[in-house]
């Protein structure tokens, strides 16, 4: 058969023959020289998209050769045909297709990484060719794959159909296709879905179907509904990967498959269906439960993404079939359990973090309601996002010490991210339950911090600060009538963590405007803040906290200040913080003495700045090197 595409060879190009790709891609694998390499695998490229791409590509994929030799001709012939189409003359489309299916028929039972990229070859013919030249390009593969004949066995055929069906619309995503044409061929694809469906179920369905062969087909369905297949016709396909889940070697495709239906834009169209799914995915919570009594982690993460999926994605249209509202409350129930899965974040499980977007779309979602359905709504659902706070706080809440010195750094920093983006899904609640919300959170900790019987844990007390705190950063709570209680409770609480410390001294900074309306409390919080500032693990956090109360409070702090100054002049001389943490310190320091008599600030400043102004004199006659560079960055910084 003549190769496709043979196009003048230019004199300059001769080089690129077959012997000499072999050696250049035995140089690339084999050569010790990463030299050597990289310029094998520059030749390579300018090989790949040379006109003699068509003669090689066709010699390097002979049985005889190595799989590595013949992915490069597969590669190379999807190059050709993805990226130079125009220069295929339109009258060897048909001899190119034949040639790639028979390509593809003889690997069915050989490499599977040259296999994919043949189908992927195919798959790129065909969307240039659809629907004009190739009119049911997908009904012919299917027809194609299922004669029999080439002495290839039924099994490899099948699998291969499914590679070749599963890139299809694979390719389409990532096709340079111009964007007029991308319309016409999403179009021709989604008609040929009437001929992968049918297929697709036949194979789940039968019995004597092998677990790689449904394994294959729910990736094929995985690919085709990111198409956008409507969700009605996909519906008893959805159905059989349901059932799928209960098979571990097909839980992961099923899963997928799944959410990628849950997830198209165009799904809430199909309400009639996106119903009959919602008992089978609240179906799931046996083995979901299941699943956490056996810390299987992956089985929980699958049926957590499934459960999210429908809801955050279909949550409006969920809301508003009202007549199925016990449905949809047990629906975000199982989110709620999913929230609140046993275990610390992310050492003990992955789990809880999927869910923190839907609880902003619920809120979303009923807030924008007219006033007289919103009230209808908020009366099923707050009750819901109280018990949700109190999840978020448990979930929030450090292990014992001994445990969180045994996590790596990583996970530790993963875990700080986590609180943060808890403590951002609680400001937003926060919106819904209002001052209420805070009510709540004084009445626990009160009765924590009270409870002599029994003492609180420090970690249980810090995730309840942490509320708050997450609250008052960013929320105007100055209006609360429980803040007066908060500072009186914050005075009792036994610092014995560096933690629980920190998170005491950010809440005080949260509350720095309202001290400024309130300042007969600064008495009682300013001791808590300097004795913070001499240590070393609180330098963030004390500096910070002071420096808020100076700007917020500063025409109060007149009575303070002398304390204030001394403190901050201790910690400065014994160096107890970093650079960055003195210049906010400093700055922290401007606010107060603005606020003072002239005379004052200039006897403060005197004494504050002097010993800056004195190693600076002395930095100036050391020869300038590195470090005293650094040594006067900071002096300056500090005495500016």
């Amino acid at each position: 058969m003549e190769t496709p595409g043979r196009i003048a060879v230019s004199p300059h190009a001769l080089d690129f023959t077959v012997e000499n790709v072999e050696k250049a891609l035995h140089q690339l694998y084999y050569d010790p020289d990463i030299e050597n390499k990289n310029l094998a695998q520059k030749w390579l490229m300018q090989a790949q998209v040379s006109p003699q791409a068509w003669q090689f590509c066709w010699a390097l994929l002979s049985p005889e050769k190595v799989p590595e030799i013949q992915y490069f001709g597969a590669n190379a012939l999807h190059t050709k045909i993805s990226r130079y189409w125009s220069d295929i003359p339109s009258d060897q489309y048909e001899s190119l297709k034949t040639q790639l299916f028979s390509q593809i028929a003889c690997f069915s039972s050989g490499s599977k990484m040259v296999l994919t990229r043949l189908c992927v070859a195919l798959a790129s013919l065909a969307l240039n060719t659809m629907p004009e030249a190739w009119p049911g390009a997908v009904a012919e593969m299917v027809r194609v794959f299922q004669e029999e004949g080439g002495g290839v066995d039924g099994r490899a055929r099948c699998l291969a159909l499914l590679e070749l069906l599963t890139v299809l619309p694979e390719e389409f995503q990532t096709s340079r296709l111009p964007q007029y044409r991308k319309g016409q061929v999403r179009g021709a694809l989604g008609c040929e879905w009437g001929s992968v469906c049918p297929l697709l179920q036949q194979l789940l369905q039968r019995t004597d179907s092998p677990g790689a062969v449904k394994a294959r087909v729910l990736r094929c369905l995985s690919s085709w509904v990111l198409l956008d297949v409507p969700l009605n016709e996909s519906e008893s396909l959805l159905h059989e990967c349901f059932s799928a889940l209960r098979d571990p070697e097909l839980f992961d495709t099923a899963v997928e498959a799944i959410v990628n239906a849950l997830s198209q834009p165009d799904s809430q169209r199909y309400v009639n269906t996106l119903l009959k799914l919602v008992p089978q995915v609240l179906g799931l919570q046996d083995q979901l439960r299941e699943a956490v009594q056996n810390g299987d982690m992956e089985t929980c993460h699958g049926i957590c993404r499934i459960t999210v999926a429908l809801g955050e994605n279909q949550t409006r249209t969920l809301l508003e079939q009202v007549d199925h509202w016990q449905s949809f409350l047990a629906l975000v129930n199982m989110i709620m359990f999913c929230t609140g899965i046993p275990g610390h974040y992310p050492v003990n499980e992955t789990v809880s973090s999927l869910t923190l977007t839907f609880w902003y779309t619920l809120q979303d979602e009923i807030m924008s309601f007219q006033v007289e359905k919103r009230t209808v709504y908020l009366q099923v659902y707050r009750p819901v996002y109280f018990q949700l706070v109190d999840v978020l706080l448990h979930k929030a809440q450090f292990p014992a010490d001994q445990e969180y010195a045994s996590w790596s750094s990583d996970e530790k920093e993963q875990f700080r991210i986590y609180r943060v983006d808890i403590s951002d899904t609680l400001m937003y609640v926060y919106e819904m339950l209002g001052a209420e919300l805070l009510s709540n959170l004084y009445d626990k900790l009160g009765r924590l911090l009270t409870n002599v019987e029994q003492p609180a844990s420090w970690q249980h007390t810090e995730a309840l600060l942490y509320g708050f705190q997450s609250i008052a950063e960013t929320l105007d709570v100055n209006y609360s009538d429980v803040i007066p209680g908060l500072i009186g409770l914050i005075t009792r609480i036994s610092v014995n963590n560096v933690h629980l410390a920190d998170t005491v001294m950010f809440t005080i900074g949260a509350l720095a405007e309202w001290l400024a309306d309130h300042p007969v409390m600064l008495g009682n919080i300013l001791p808590l803040v300097l004795h913070a500032l001499g240590n070393p693990d609180l330098s963030i956090s004390s500096v910070s906290t002071l420096k808020k109360i100076c700007r917020e409070c500063k025409s109060d702090l007149p009575p303070y200040a002398n304390n204030i100054v001394a403190v901050s002049q201790e910690v400065l001389i014994k160096q107890i913080h970093k650079t960055s943490q003195c210049m906010w310190l400093m700055q922290a320091l401007g606010f107060l003495l603005s606020a003072l008599p002239v005379e004052d600030i200039l006897r403060n400043l005197h004494s504050l700045i002097t010993p800056y102004i004195q190693q600076l004199e002395k930095l100036t006659n050391e020869t300038p090197n590195p470090s005293n560079k650094l040594g006067n960055h900071s002096y300056l910084g500090a005495a500016v």
